[in-house]
């Protein structure tokens, strides 16, 4: 199961870096003018992976902030993990191709299952798949629309198609920094059977601590965005807590 990963997050909208709060595109705070100088002060304080997110294409449905990304994968150490706005075969190969090592797939797992399936098929543990969850049901279109899809449901038969990476969020504690919702990465964790990396809400070092203890329950990480941006603790001081 390797050890639990630490995942800075750098959410890119209009080729800055912001943060919303649960989601809200009208409750936006910028944290930085370059997507690209954030992921190497990351990178430089030792993190391993970056998870980045393009709001814009989330939203639209297409690739907007790619080249941030793109430049990221080619000119850091750290492994690239992206989202937002993958909804075609040639979005993940054109991500894929230039340097970055998994890609995230979330409207999309709900709009197309089967694209999705043939996706994890063609492309295995390099395809992730994000799962927004508000109220145990899945969010979509950068949580602009709630389906009617369960979100342990969907996890089960994306499981089941060979996908081996979750990534789920709870809106209700995204950006909040109340603390994470423990309770629902581990049932995912239990019902895929499958690494499942935490999101939303984390708030403290002890936050981090608290996830690790259910690294062998299959909680394998956790991405970590506004408590850095508001100085609450460092990636260096993340790295050290998330060491098991």
């Amino acid at each position: 199961m390797g050890n639990f990963t630490i995942y800075p997050a750098i959410d890119m909208r209009g080729g800055k870096c912001v943060r919303l709060i649960q989601g809200d595109y009208n409750q936006e705070t910028i944290y930085g003018d370059s997507p690209f100088d954030m992921a190497k002060n990351f990178a430089d304080q030792g993190a391993e992976w970056i998870h980045m997110v393009d709001l814009d294409g989330a939203k639209e449905g297409s690739r907007i902030n790619d080249s941030y990304v793109i430049k990221a994968a080619k000119e850091l150490s750290a492994k690239i993990q992206i989202g937002g706005g993958i909804r075609t075969e040639e979005d993940i190969t054109h991500y894929l191709e230039n340097g970055i090592e998994r890609v995230i797939l979330g409207s999309a797992a709900v709009s197309n299952p089967s694209f999705t399936k043939d996706m994890i098929r063609q492309f295995g543990h390099r395809i992730a798949i994000g799962i927004d969850a508000k109220d145990g049901k899945v969010a979509t279109h950068g949580w602009l629309q709630t389906s009617e899809t369960k979100a342990i449901e969907l996890g089960k038969a994306l499981a089941d198609a060979g996908a081996e990476t979750f990534i789920v969020t709870d809106i209700a504690t995204d950006g909040m920094l109340a603390g994470p919702n423990i309770e629902g990465v581990r049932a995912m964790a239990e019902a895929t059977g499958k690494d499942v990396i935490a999101s939303g809400g984390i708030s403290t070092l002890a936050d981090i601590s608290a996830l690790t203890e259910y690294h062998s329950s299959g909680i394998t990480g956790v991405i970590v965005g506004k408590s850095l941006y508001t100085n609450r603790f460092t990636v260096r001081e993340a790295l050290e807590k998330g060491r098991i």
